[in-house]
């Protein structure tokens, strides 16, 4: 969103546009549950905080953007890539 951010632009407030930016966080190491306070995440191998605070406030406000288009659709879009991130399959 800002230059040199680590969040992806959100490029549009759909569902297809919702999965596609929770696979750029994926892809980037950035994964977590739609539920959680971005500022209170922290990484299980050092404790240190995943985001900054500027990070946490993009996130936040990418996620308010989801959640009012989509509303319970966010859970839906972020499913895929959750269980991908953590290396579990997809129902069939």
């Amino acid at each position: 969103m800002h230059p040199g951010s680590r969040i992806p632009q959100l490029h549009a407030t759909s569902f297809d546009g919702a999965l596609s930016w929770f696979s750029e966080m994926q892809v980037d190491g950035l994964m977590f549950h739609p539920d959680d306070d971005p500022a209170e995440i922290s990484r299980i191998a050092d404790g240190k905080r995943v985001f900054t605070d500027e990070e946490a406030a993009e996130v936040r406000f990418v996620l308010s953007a989801l959640f009012s288009a989509l509303g319970d659709e966010v859970y839906e879009a972020a499913y895929p890539v959750v269980m991908k991130s953590a290396g579990l399959r997809l129902d069939a």
